[in-house]
């Protein structure tokens, strides 16, 4: 079962958006995760969504997803109003792009789980209405919503069909809970593989987004989590997602190239 194969832009975080999508399509991978802040950027300086678009589709790219929602588990009030106001012009702008997934991150601190459920499931017909669908994160450094387990009870209490996660190696490995869950899951309730690994050091309750390292590099069973997402059927986009400072700083090409084929040697010997 072949994959397929992405770069979650925040590989190259510091190089210009349309050049973001140019080196995805030199380096050899068919999709680009898109951040919300680049795009807004990207508008605020002159610039056309549809432009963007366009950059996809002339560089034969698609963008799996969008990343990413918040403030759309807040109690009733200003401020949950005001984060479903984000999330709607952010589905909005993910649509203009093309992407059929938005991600959708955790809330912070702890969390009532029936209502994150309901909104949860309120945010999905939001989506539906625009044409893309909020999918459920799990961040390893939050304080509850960080393992599989977790955001899948939010995606049950949805009690929605069309609710989807995005997995993370590294989000299982900091978040302790491990990646064994995948086999709760159908294929087809995944809306993308986040793919990255993490050093031995420093300890793993303390690492963040910017100690994660290339697949192969570090300590995680990735041959396992691929074995997983195979078992469960699924063969959609892996996608390289880090955010290391040595990486920005080098050339976006050679390192855009180097993640594809570390990806590609994991992903295939499985």
């Amino acid at each position: 079962m072949a994959f397929k194969y992405s770069l979650n832009s925040s590989t190259v975080r510091t190089t210009p958006l349309l050049k973001k999508i140019e080196v995805a399509a030199k380096a050899g991978y068919t999709g680009i995760e898109l951040w919300h802040d680049d795009l807004e950027d990207f508008v605020s300086k002159g610039g056309r969504l549809q432009d963007v678009r366009k950059a996809l589709d002339d560089n034969g790219l698609v963008a799996p997803t969008t990343i990413y929602l918040r403030g759309w588990c807040e109690p009733d009030g200003p401020a949950h109003k005001a984060g479903i106001e984000e999330c709607k012009l952010r589905l909005e702008q993910a649509v203009v792009v093309g992407a059929p997934h938005t991600i959708a991150g955790p809330p912070p601190g702890m969390v009532d789980y029936e209502l994150a459920g309901r909104r949860y499931a309120e945010l999905l017909a939001i989506g539906r209405g625009i044409g893309v669908l909020p999918s459920m994160e799990y961040l390893g450094f939050v304080e509850d919503v960080n393992s599989i387990a977790k955001a899948l009870r939010i995606m049950e209490n949805s009690r929605q069909s069309d609710a989807t996660i995005v997995l993370d190696p590294f989000h299982d490995f900091r978040g302790g809970a491990g990646c064994s869950d995948i086999a709760r899951l159908r294929g087809s309730q995944i809306a993308v593989c986040h793919f990255d690994d993490a050093p031995a050091s420093p300890p793993s309750h303390t690492q963040h987004d910017g100690d994660r390292v290339m697949p192969g590099e570090g300590v995680i069973d990735l041959q396992k989590f691929v074995r997983l997402l195979k078992q469960v059927g699924y063969n959609g986009f892996v996608s390289l997602e880090l955010f290391r400072e040595d990486l920005w700083q080098s050339d976006p090409l050679t390192a855009a190239r180097t993640g594809l084929e570390k990806m590609r040697a994991i992903c295939e010997a499985v």
